[in-house]
């Protein structure tokens, strides 16, 4: 089941000034929503129905009455750890509550993760690792980091795989790239300019490219959809909430 609460969160910095308005209800008043038509969201939110009915496309739904339904269901999951979730860590904690918070709280994560994959994507980019001939792996900073612990997983498949420290040589990289390699791009913001500059080196030599970032429209997410609409490939990146580039 898709994920109403996720979704919105990550959509709200660049939805619309009306989308905004819809967005910050719902993340409110997520019960209230749930039970409500969308002529009354529309009235409670200074909105209009096609408005509405537009974003929740946008997020992956077919309509108003699948977003609803996602959102009854999500809400009905949540119910029972609520009170959990809420919970912070203060200084008056002692270790053994530290670590059940801080496990909690990666759990939580895992599960919007999941929430957030496509996984008939999922299995499309598997057989472009697959066919490949080359693995480019692309990232900076932190990012940067992960592409190297990809580097070693991919190694132990015995995939011929590549990563540079320095752009100039990923940028190098990308330029020379053929149809038959692949392209890993990895940036959280989906805005890293350097990112960026290798996505179009790539996308010119007609390489596939598949890219790991947030949820939502970015500079690299619309250079680097090939056979999916701009909706699809966002659903299929796969989320890295906890580091930044």
């Amino acid at each position: 089941m898709k994920s109403v609460l996720v979704r919105l969160r990550e959509y709200s910095s660049q939805a619309s000034t009306t989308e905004k308005a819809v967005v910050t209800y719902i993340l409110k008043n997520p019960k209230e929503t749930s039970s409500m038509t969308i002529y009354q969201l529309a009235d409670q939110t200074f909105s209009s129905p096609s408005s509405i009915i537009r974003m929740c496309q946008k997020n992956g739904f077919e309509g108003y009455k699948d977003f609803t339904k996602a959102l009854i269901y999500e809400l009905a999951v949540r119910e029972h750890s609520q009170s959990e979730e809420k919970k912070e860590i203060t200084k008056a904690d002692r270790i053994e509550e530290i670590v059940d918070k801080v496990t909690y709280k990666n759990i939580i994560s895992l599960e919007d993760t999941k929430s957030l994959i496509d996984f008939e994507v999922i299995n499309s980019c598997i057989q472009l690792l697959r066919t490949c001939k080359n693995v480019c792996l692309f990232g900076m900073g932190s990012s940067l980091l992960v592409a190297k612990d990809a580097q070693l997983k991919f190694m132990r498949l015995d995939k011929r795989c590549t990563v540079n420290d320095d752009w100039h040589v990923q940028l190098l990289t990308a330029r020379y790239m053929s149809s038959e390699d692949l392209g890993i791009i990895i940036s959280y913001s989906g805005q890293t300019n350097e990112m960026i500059e290798c996505a179009k080196a790539m996308k010119e030599n007609g390489v596939k490219i598949i890219s790991i970032t947030r949820y939502g429209v970015s500079p690299i997410v619309e250079l680097t959809q090939f056979e999916k609409s701009l909706e699809q490939i966002s659903k299929t990146h796969i989320q890295k909430g906890e580091y930044h580039d």
